[in-house]
């Protein structure tokens, strides 16, 4: 149905069996619990990160949704279909990018590769050439496609990748790490076509990333997971107003000075007539900040900076 989740997920849990050393020579067999009981939705169409220390459980939680993993228990549905069960079925209605893995054949030009993943997907050839161009034009494919694989740069075979994910006209696109070591222009330019396919096909992206970065240019809602249990779930805004109680004031002084004395506020850095004042949302406003900063001295210019994200996720995992 339309209107029911495209991921449903209750009680979810994966715990492996691993031998300990005990001894010399003996081996203990222990349990280690990798996800612990997760409850989540999604709805088709959200664009949702999902974050954690290493270790925490989101590649195993991402193997459970493609099937390559059976929950120890729970139930998963992903586009109404039990992952483990119906590998085959599921496998035409996800795409998958492992960063550190790869799906394209590695001596085989990038246009080789897509049409040899035409042939997998059984993806009619006239729907596969549109498919192919269109990605092609928005990732800046064109002129690579008669290029061997090992021959691209990272950037590059991560486009491919991408393209590679979506030729069989997925619903639902499940990314694991997909700008990991890529340059600042190759993000931006991954960053902006996920947006665009978001909006103009209405896929569904799940995103696991340690870039957060990735997080606040691609996502509305945001799940954090630690030591297999999930410990937030809210908007990015949402869980940015909780956490990230405190603010900055930036100030152009027309003059330098000595770091100002304001009620509410204390200076944490000086550089020349610039100066930075830290203060809590919940004490005082930016407004009367600034009216305080104006009955003692001229001020030129003014910026209020917000919490960035990753400091705030660095203070819950501290947490």
């Amino acid at each position: 149905m339309a209107d029911e989740p495209i991921i449903d997920v209750a009680g979810l849990a994966k715990t492996f069996s691993v031998l300990r050393k005990a001894g010399r020579v003996r081996r203990r067999r222990e349990d280690v619990v990798a996800v612990a009981g997760i409850d989540l939705q999604i709805e088709r169409g959200a664009m949702v990160g999902y974050i954690g220390p290493n270790g925490a459980g989101k590649s195993t939680t991402i193997k459970m949704l493609t099937g390559i993993l059976v929950p120890s228990s729970g139930r998963v549905r992903v586009d109404g279909l039990e992952p483990s069960r119906d590998r085959a079925e599921l496998a035409k209605r996800i795409g998958v990018v492992f960063g550190q893995r790869s799906q394209l054949w590695w001596d085989l030009p990038l246009r080789d590769s897509f049409d040899l993943l035409r042939h997998v997907y059984r993806v009619p050839a006239a729907r596969h050439a549109a498919n192919l161009a269109r990605y092609a034009e928005g990732l800046d494919l064109g002129p690579l496609l008669d290029v061997p694989v090992r021959q691209l740069s990272l950037g590059q075979r991560m486009r491919g990748e991408l393209t590679a994910a979506l030729l069989h006209d997925p619903p639902i696109l499940l990314l694991d790490e997909p700008t990991i070591g890529l340059d600042v222009v190759s993000k931006e330019a991954v960053r902006e076509f996920l947006v665009g396919l978001n909006e103009e096909q209405g896929t569904t992206v799940l995103l696991t990333t340690h870039d957060l970065t990735d997080v606040e240019r691609l996502c509305e809602r945001l799940l954090i997971i630690d030591h297999g249990t999930l410990i937030e779930d809210s908007t990015v805004a949402g869980i940015t107003a909780r956490y990230g109680t405190e603010r900055t004031l930036v100030v152009d002084l027309a003059e330098p000075g000595p770091p100002l004395q304001v009620n509410g506020a204390r200076v944490t850095r000086v550089e020349g007539p610039r100066q930075w004042l830290r203060f809590r949302r919940d004490d005082v406003s930016a407004a009367e900040l600034l009216t305080r900063v104006t009955a003692q001295v001229d001020v030129r210019d003014l910026s209020v900076e917000e919490p960035d994200i990753e400091t705030i996720v660095r203070a819950i995992y501290a947490r």
